[in-house]
C-alpha cells in the first residue's frame, strides 16, 4: 500500500499573553491507503492539534502553523490556496468532532446539514442530495431515516446525533476521515455500537481513518497502529499488538497499566501515572515526560530523545529504553 499521508516535522504554537505554547513540536508519522492509525495521550497532549493543524484549522491569531509538510496524496497541504484546502476538506478529507451538539447548528434539520456537503462538493441538485442524504442515514444506522429528515438535532439521542456526524463525514466519500475522540460524551454501550460502525464502514468503503482518543481500550479492537503523543512530541509508535505486548516508553507503560485487562493475571493491580501534564508554555529541554518518569537519566533532562526505531515499525523517543526492555504495563 502506497502512503495517502505523510507528516514530516509538524510544529504549532499558539502565541498568548503568558507565552508561546508549543502544542505540537516537529512530530513526523505516516498513513497508508485504507489503514487505521490510532493516536493516544492525555488532554493536552497534541492529538487534536495535530489534526487540526493536517486541516489547516488552526485559529489564527493566536495559533500558527510554524513549520513542517503534510503530504496528502503527494502534495503538500500547507502551501495550498485556502480555496482549494476549502475543497479538499469534506470531499477529500472529512473530520468528526467530540461533541456533536456542538457541530451540528441547532436550526437547521439534519437533512439539511447533510445536503449542503452534497451540494456543495458534489454538486447534486436537491432531489439528488436528499435521496443520497437518506441513503447515508440508513447506511450509519438510523431507523426510519427518510422520514427524520426534516428532524432536529434536539430530537436525537447523543448517539444517533453522532451517526448523523459519521454520515455528514461519509457524505463525499473521503480517502480519510479523522475522528476526534467522538465516542467522548456517550454511554459505554453506545461508545461500542459507534466503535464497530465506523470498522464496518471502514470495510466496507476502503477509507483510511485517524482516530484520536485518550482511551487505549477503544484502540485496541480498532486501529493496526498507534502513535502516543506527550507534551507535544510523538513518544512512542508501534503496532497494536506489539504496542499492548511490549510497550517500551514509560509513558506508554503507564497508560496501559491503568488499563484493566483480562490477560493480566490474578493479584495484579492497576497503576496510575504520577504527577502532572507538563506546562507547554514552559516545556522543559530534555524528555517532557522526565519529571513525572521512574527511569530518568542525566540526559532525560538535559536533551529531548529522538524518535530511534527499535524494532519493525517499532519507534520511542526515550534516552532509557533499555531498562524498560521486557516490562509489564501492570505491577503486582
Amino acid at each position: 500500500m502506497t502512503n495517502l499521508l505523510e507528516v514530516r516535522g509538524l510544529k504549532t504554537q499558539f502565541f498568548t499573553q503568558n507565552g508561546i505554547v508549543r502544542a505540537v513540536n516537529g512530530i513526523s508519522y505516516t498513513l497508508k491507503e485504507g489503514e487505521c492509525l490510532g493516536i493516544v495521550g492525555e488532554s493536552g497532549s497534541g492529538k487534536s492539534v495535530n489534526v487540526l493543524s493536517l486541516m489547516r484549522l488552526i485559529p489564527t491569531p493566536p495559533g500558527k502553523i510554524v513549520g513542517g509538510e503534510v503530504l496528502f496524496k503527494g502534495e503538500d497541504l500547507m502551501l495550498l490556496p485556502m480555496d482549494e484546502m476549502r475543497r479538499i476538506r469534506g470531499a477529500e478529507i472529512a473530520m468528526i468532532f467530540q461533541e456533536p451538539m456542538t457541530s451540528l447548528n441547532p436550526v437547521l434539520t439534519i437533512g439539511f446539514q447533510v445536503e449542503e456537503a452534497l451540494k456543495l462538493h458534489k454538486g447534486m441538485d436537491s432531489k439528488a442530495a436528499r435521496e443520497r442524504t437518506a441513503e447515508l442515514l440508513t447506511l450509519v444506522g438510523i431507523p426510519n431515516a427518510i422520514e427524520r429528515l426534516d428532524d432536529y438535532p434536539h430530537q436525537f439521542s447523543g448517539g444517533m446525533r453522532q451517526r448523523v456526524m459519521i454520515a455528514m463525514g461519509l457524505s463525499c466519500d473521503p480517502a480519510l476521515l479523522i475522528a476526534d475522540e467522538p465516542t467522548t460524551a456517550l454511554d459505554v454501550t453506545i461508545q461500542a455500537q459507534i466503535v464497530d460502525l465506523v470498522k464496518e464502514l471502514r470495510k466496507k468503503l476502503g477509507m483510511a481513518v485517524i482516530w484520536i482518543t485518550h482511551d487505549l481500550g477503544v484502540i485496541a479492537g480498532l486501529a493496526e497502529r498507534v502513535i502516543v503523543m506527550y507534551g507535544g512530541y510523538i513518544m512512542e509508535e508501534a503496532l497494536v499488538k506489539e504496542l499492548y505486548a511490549r510497550p517500551r516508553h514509560p509513558y506508554t507503560i503507564g497508560l496501559l497499566g491503568s488499563l484493566p485487562r483480562l490477560d493480566a493475571g490474578e493479584g495484579a493491580k492497576l497503576t496510575s501515572v504520577r504527577g502532572q501534564p507538563p506546562n507547554l508554555v514552559n516545556l522543559p529541554d530534555g524528555c517532557p515526560f522526565a519529571p513525572r518518569c521512574d527511569f530518568v537519566g542525566e540526559r532525560c533532562t538535559q536533551k529531548m530523545p529522538p524518535l530511534e526505531e527499535i524494532g519493525p515499525g517499532h519507534r520511542v523517543a526515550c534516552w532509557e529504553k533499555e531498562k524498560t526492555e521486557g516490562m509489564k504495563p501492570h505491577a503486582r
